[in-house]
């Protein structure tokens, strides 16, 4: 079982980096085209701002985000872009205080979360360590996007590692949002830390294998590279598919 307490510290310094990339732009860099489409620097992180809160009331208060559910569901096309236009709309200076205050309750609250707990979200429920892997996960993947729009290349880190582990265990559900059988076999990963560990994931003699950076597996599992432009290895037709 993953520890708690490390995967929190892991979200805080993910949230205290992508912090520190974009606390000193002008607000015209706020307002910077980022690469998923009508989304601005400030939709990046006001999307991050609005999930955490969404997040902070899952664990502190089911009912009251089962009705936020069922609301968000009654618009489940708009209802993202929705939450990060109105976050967008606040001054660079309104959004960084409000995302620094949540994102940090948002620890403590997980940090109490009774062992066995599973908190309700707009997937299957989930524990406390995997709720908090997902915001490390959405936490790097757009700030990626605000990373991208800005021009900088940001120093990975073996933070990754969640990222990869995330990519690893949703791949039946990927398979099933495209209506697509997932393959009945399982995959190995062996995959490159930023530190040069070698991470892996599946059976020894599995068939389907894939190798490579943990960096670019992170990039092409959340949509952030095409596969074309990444060092990755992928051994086996359902692999490579």
């Amino acid at each position: 079982m993953a520890d708690v307490r490390v995967l929190l510290d892991d979200l805080s310094a993910e949230g205290d980096d992508l912090d520190a990339l974009v606390s000193a732009l002008s607000p015209e860099r706020w307002r910077s085209e980022t690469p998923a489409e009508g989304w601005t620097v400030a939709h990046q992180i006001g999307h991050l701002a609005w999930t955490d809160a969404a997040t902070l009331l899952a664990v502190t208060d089911a009912d009251s985000f089962n009705r936020m559910l069922e609301a968000a569901m009654a618009e489940a096309e708009t209802f993202v872009d929705r939450g990060a236009d109105e976050w967008a709309n606040l001054t660079p200076d309104e959004i960084l205080a409000r995302w620094r205050t949540g994102r940090q309750a948002l620890v403590d609250a997980l940090g109490a979360v009774p062992d066995g707990t599973r908190l309700p979200w707009f997937g299957p429920p989930m524990s406390a360590a995997s709720m908090t892997t997902a915001r490390i996960m959405e936490t790097w993947a757009h700030g990626q996007d605000v990373a991208d729009a800005l021009g900088i290349e940001r120093t990975a880190t073996d933070r990754l590692r969640n990222v990869a582990h995330i990519g690893v265990r949703t791949r039946d559900f990927a398979y099933a949002i495209n209506a697509i059988d997932p393959p009945a076999e399982p995959f190995r990963y062996e995959l490159t830390s930023p530190s040069g560990e070698i991470w892996t994931w599946g059976p020894d003699d599995a068939n389907q294998r894939i190798s490579g950076p943990a960096l670019d597996f992170c990039l092409l599992v959340t949509q952030r590279r095409h596969l074309d432009d990444l060092v990755l290895v992928a051994d086996g037709a359902d692999a490579q598919a």
